[in-house]
Formats: C-alpha cells, structure tokens, sequence
C-alpha cells in the first residue's frame, strides 16, 4: 500500500512539474513537438504556424532586434501597429534618448511625445532588423569534420562553409545572413533577416517614469518603472528596407503587429516572451562556475565601482553633465549591479553544488565506457585546472582593457594616430596623405570631445590608474608605468607620479582638449604628436598588451575545445533531456506564466504591483524616487479609466517566469492569444546567476504591464496620436 501510494504521488508530481514553466531560450520554428504540448497545457492558443511561419505572417516578423553602431545587437522591439510603430523599454531607448536631447530639449527628464508625423525625430546610429528565416545547417557546415581534425583545422574549414553559406543567402537579393554557432560549436543555424536603417523616436515618459527606482531598484522586486519608449519603423516608398533617414521614406508596412490586451491577468495565466537574448553559459562547468564566482565578477565589479563613484560626484553636482554621461554611466551602473548580484547568488545559493552534483553521475557515466573515457576522460580536469589559474590573465586583462585604457574618454583615440606618426617622418613626402588625414580626421573632432567634460574625465582617469597600480602587483603592470610615467613624472610616491601624469594630460595633451587638436590637424607636427602625454600613454600599453591577449586567448581558446566537448558528452549522457542552445543573440522564444515567488523564509512576493505603490516610494526632489506632479494627481483621483483591473487600480509590473537574459530587455510578453500584455525589462536579484543555471522557485523576469504604458501615454501624455493607431483588445 505504501508503495502504491507513493507512486500515486509520483505521478502527480511528473503532472505538476510537466505544468510549470519550461526551461529554455528555444529556436522558433526549431522546437519539439513537446514543446509545444507544453505550451498548449500552460494556455498558449496559438499553433506552430501563428508563432514562426517563413510562408506567411506570424508573430516572429512582429519582434525586431535593436541594432547600435558598430552592428552589435543590444535589445528587442515589437511592432505593435500597421504603420510600424515599435515598443521597447525606456532604457534601450535611453541612449538614442539622451543623444537627441540638449538642455533646451531635455527628452530624457522631461519626456516627448509626438503630436503628429512631422514631430517624430530621426535616430543616427540605430538601425532595426527582423527575421525572415532560421535554418538549420549543421549537417553542411560539419559536413567534413571528424575527431581526427585538429583544432586550427576545424576553425579554418567551418569559417570557410560558413562564409559559402552566407554568401548564398544574400546573392541577388536585399538580405542580410549570418550563421550562428550553437553548443559551443555542436550545431550551425543561418538567419536570414531584413534590416531597417531609419528609425524615428516617437515617445517616451520621463525619466521619473521611465527610470522610476533607478540603480536603487535595478534588478529588484517590487517594481514601479514605466520602462518603455516609442519609436517608428521607417521603409522606402517602394516598400525596402533603407540603411539611413531619407524625407521621402514611410512608415513601415509589417507583415504582423501585435494588438495590445488589457484584459485581466492572473497568476497561472500563459505567457509567451521572443526576443533577442544575449548570451548565456547555461553549461558551464562547475569549475566556470566558480572562477564566475570568485575571479571574473569581482574584477569587474571592483572597475566599475571605482569608474562609477567618480562619475556619480560630477553629475549629481552639475545637470549638463548628468544628461552627458547619463547613458554611458546607465550602462555601468547596469552591469557593476548585474555581476556583483551573478557573485552574490553564486555565493548564497547552491547553483554550483547543482552542478556539482551533475558532474558526479557525468563523470561516473563517462568512466563507465573505455571509448567514453578516451575522448571525454579529460574534459573537467582540464576545465578545472585552467579555470583555477586564469586569475592573473583575466585580471591583467581586465584592468587594463577597462581600468587603462576606457577610463579616459579619448585615449583610445590615440590608436588612430599611429599610422600619422610614420606619415610625418617625412612630411614633404607624404604631405597629400597627412593632409588627407588630417581634413578626416577634423570630421571627428566634434563628436570626440561632444559632452565631454574634462575635470569629471580627469577624476575617472586618475582614480583608475590609482586603483591598477594598488590592485596589480609591480611585476605584472602595463610597461607604461614603469617605462614612462614613474621614470618621466618623478615623485615621492607612486600616487604622486601619477597626479603629475595627470596634470600633464589635462594641460598638455591634444586628446584632452578640442582647441589643442584642432591646432594639430591644421599643423601636424611629429614632434607633438610624439611628446604628447596620452599618445605615449597609449603607446606604452600598447607595447605590453599583446601578450596579454595572448595568455589570455590562449586560455579561451583550450576552455572552449574544453566545453565543446563537454557539452557534446553531456547531451550523449542526458538523453532523455531535450537541449535548448544558449542565448547568443539570435530569436529565441520562452514560455511560461504569470508567477510569484517566495525569496527568503517568511517572505513572499505577489505577482503584480500597483500604481499606489509609486506613491509609497515617492521621495521628492529625489533623483531616483521623484515622481511627477501630474502623476501624483492621477494616482490620487485615481484616474484609471479603463486601464484598471479588478482591483481598482492600475497594475505597473507583473512577474513572469520565463527564461530571459541581457538582449531580452523590450521584448513582448505575449498571453495565450498573441497579445501584448507587457514588455520584459529585467530580472530578479534573488537569481542573477540565471545565465549559467535556471531556477524555476527562484528566477522571474519582471514585466512593465501594458495597462500602465497604455495608461500612461493615454492619460499621462494624452498622445492621442500614438493611441489612435494601437489595436487594443478588452
């Protein structure tokens, strides 16, 4: 009887488990038929086809990736009207945001909204793209590959076919291709996508609003951030994508929008998130693991704290400022909280005891089989030793890529000069290319010294240099301190070389100051340019910093043969498991329902917070906490309308438990129906070491609810003109 009675348990527990939310950032188009069960149990209504069709409309040609200068993906966006209106949240908007603004049109502390179509503002250096298909070409691109081929062998052949793939794809027509590794080099998928090069900035609240709770709530629950911003998709009149702003462009034609629901929710109800993640370890050994824990995290975490604290003393003391490095500083503060939460959950909780335990049975399982233990054998000692002594490279790296060589705004710059330098060896000889230089180079001057203010750069740049010469020890240092700045600005200290360094930049240096370049491009002098303090600064690190990259490649390089078979060996040994590839900034779709959760003993989380709440955390004239007059009003009256639930008020955020990562942020939360009910903006403190382990007790992802974005631009902004073109579903 007892047996028979635990195996009744048994079954429904496989019942329970089998209901809640599925692990995974999947492929769309590319999943498994039990998937998609799982989805249909969870309430999701809609078929395969509705979600990811290459034939006709669904809802993946609705969900655009947010692109940046330089190419790189950086957040999702959703088209959510017929005229190619695009949602994302208020910080993927912010830096497009705070670019456009200026002291006299403050957008990102006071607002905009668009009235009408000559009101929406173009965005240099954003573009959008969508994905017109995803294919799977594995069996090609590893077509010859075997065991037998070497490492550098397989690079060469594997970018070769790629390259041939890609080529393919984009012959005789306007697409983009770019095939992407999965399982650290396990399978291969092409995505063909569309990319759109104008994009015009529509809305967005203020950053009382937008960035409500600030860095205090990053990343934390309860939330009341409004964060969303509006943009517009544009087209050519002939129906192409365009790569830049052009007068006669139109707003883009989607193949599919998303209507917006302001139906109730409740916990359980389905929910759906696609999106362009970033990255994820998600097998990432225990050892990767704890050298997270121990050595990477806390590198980063102690440059950022530094580079912040100064930064944070000149903004808060002067607005101009505050709304010049808003963004960049927004970045910082985002990533500083991100890894130390990553070091403290690895800490607190037992995600490396899990995975611990997992290489247990792994390695028994390995051992267990000659042929196994030939290939695999070797896989976690050799992730352990070089995990446990990448210190010094990650380190030595780390400090100077970031705590050298980014601390000041233009050192990088600097690079650029050092063909020149060769140039004006002969200046009679090469006079047409310096001159052709120089006049480029004048292009840039206003952008390279655009919001830049010395005294703040100069606090930044020498507190870093302070810290580096604290934290490393002398024998590992950039050459640049003992071969330039302690032998050439002699001091009693060290700390005093480098205040002398310092003030030799900041009075001296081209790179510090408009008018001093300016001068130089007109007048190219080697002699300056050789004698100038940041060029031989830059030159210094620069002579030590490849064999840095080296020892620092030359460890990423053995981990990744390392984990590619370690992932290979893991899928052969799980096979009852169904493995989802790691982010890497491609689509991905994940699935799940509207959730609350427990954190700690006694505590409990519901899953929704209200607009009330905003009144609770309001601090005025406080910088993170202020709330505006009119919101405040709203609140009080409780001016709801239609955008209340059946609680009376406004629900601001709601948590989820889907499987989301960085590159999510924007991205649509869809109800079972395909409906927009939120956008996804962040995680949760709790589990922010959800990159390399998922937890489904503990990782949620937080939610701005369509009710209060719908609420805000409609009462709030009274931007009937934004309202009047949205699908709303009741």
């Amino acid at each position: 009887m007892k047996n028979l009675l635990l195996l009744i348990l048994s079954f429904f527990m496989l019942l329970s488990l089998s209901s809640l939310a599925d692990e995974g950032m999947w492929i769309p188009g590319h999943m498994s038929k039990m998937n998609y069960t799982d989805m249909e149990k969870l309430g999701c209504k809609l078929t395969p086809e509705q979600i990811y069709s290459i034939n006709g409309s669904s809802i993946k040609d609705a969900i655009f990736q947010l692109i940046g200068e330089g190419g790189q993906g950086f957040c999702t966006g959703e088209i959510v009207s017929e005229k190619g209106l695009l949602f994302t949240n208020h910080h993927c908007g912010y830096q497009a945001i705070a670019n456009l603004s200026s002291m006299e049109n403050n957008y990102l502390d006071d607002g905009y909204w668009a009235r009408n179509i000559d009101q929406e503002i173009p965005v240099p250096g954003v573009s959008v793209s969508r994905v017109v298909r995803i294919d799977n070409v594995t069996e090609r691109v590893l077509a010859d590959i075997n065991d037998e081929t070497s490492e550098s062998d397989r690079s060469s052949m594997i970018s070769k076919v790629i390259r041939e793939i890609e080529k393919e794809a984009t012959t005789d027509n306007h697409y983009k291709a770019k095939v992407k590794e999965m399982y650290q080099g396990g399978e291969y998928y092409l995505f063909i996508y569309e990319e759109f090069g104008d994009v015009r900035f529509v809305g967005a609240p203020p950053s009382s609003i937008g960035k409500f709770g600030g860095d205090t709530d990053n990343w934390m629950w309860p939330r009341h951030t409004g964060d969303f911003s509006i943009f517009r998709v544009y087209m050519s009149p002939d129906g192409m994508p365009t790569s830049e702003f052009a007068e006669d462009n139109i707003p883009y034609k989607p193949l599919h929008y998303l209507p917006i629901s302001i139906k109730g929710l409740k916990e359980g109800d389905f929910t759906m998130i696609m999106g362009y993640p970033g990255e994820t370890e998600r097998f990432l050994s225990a050892a990767g693991m704890v050298y997270k824990r121990d050595i990477f995290d806390p590198t980063l975490v102690n440059l950022f704290s530094v580079m912040l604290e100064q930064m944070k003393k000149h903004m808060d003391a002067d607005k101009e400022i505050r709304l010049a490095l808003a963004d960049t500083y927004a970045g910082f503060a985002n990533a500083h909280k991100l890894f130390k939460g990553e070091a403290h959950t690895l800490k607190t909780t037992d995600a490396i005891e899990q995975r611990i335990e997992l290489e247990k049975g792994f390695t028994e399982w390995i051992n267990a089989d000659s042929n196994r233990k030939s290939k695999y054998g070797s896989i976690i000692p050799i992730l352990q030793e070089k995990y446990g002594n990448a210190k010094d490279e990650t380190e030595g790296l780390l400090y100077v890529s970031i705590g050298l060589l980014q601390s000041n705004s233009n050192a990088m710059n600097a690079q650029a000069f050092m063909g020149l330098e060769s140039l004006l060896e002969d200046s009679k000889g090469n006079a047409e290319s310096i001159t052709e230089f120089c006049e480029e180079m004048k292009l840039d001057v206003d952008e390279m010294f655009d919001g830049y203010f010395p005294e703040a750069d100069k606090d930044v740049f020498s507190a870093m240099l302070k810290l580096y010469i604290k934290d490393i020890e002398p024998e590992k240092r950039s050459p640049v301190f003992s071969e330039y700045i302690l032998s050439n600005f002699k001091g009693k200290t060290e700390e005093e070389s480098i205040d002398k360094f310092i003030d030799a930049v900041y009075s001296k240096s081209i790179f510090t100051d408009k008018d001093r370049m300016l001068d130089f491009l007109n007048k190219p002098k080697q002699k300056t340019l050789t004698k100038d303090p940041i060029y031989q600064y830059v030159q210094g690190i620069f002579s030590g910093i490849f064999t840095l990259q080296s020892n620092y490649l030359s460890f990423t390089s053995e981990i990744a043969v390392a984990e590619r078979l370690y992932i290979e060996a893991l899928r052969k040994y799980q096979t009852d498991r169904v493995f989802y590839p790691d982010a890497n900034s491609t689509l991905r779709l994940t699935y799940g329902t509207v959730n609350d959760y427990d954190p700690r003993d006694a505590v409990h989380y519901h899953e929704f917070t209200y607009a009330e709440g905003i009144l609770e955390k309001y601090v005025p004239n406080d910088l993170e906490f202020d709330v505006d007059p009119k919101l405040v009003t709203l609140i009080q009256n409780k001016d709801y309308g239609r955008y209340a639930d059946h609680t009376g008020s406004v629900p601001v955020c709601f948590l989820s438990d889907n499987d989301i990562t960085g590159g999510n942020s924007g991205s649509p939360i869809l109800n079972g129906e395909g409906h927009l009910i939120g956008l996804a903006f962040d995680g949760n403190w709790e589990w922010l070491c959800s990159n390399l382990i998922f937890s489904s007790e503990l990782q949620r992802t937080i939610n701005v609810d369509s009710r209060y974005v719908l609420w805000i631009i409609d009462k709030f902004a009274n931007a009937q003109y934004i309202m009047n073109e949205l699908d709303i579903r009741e």
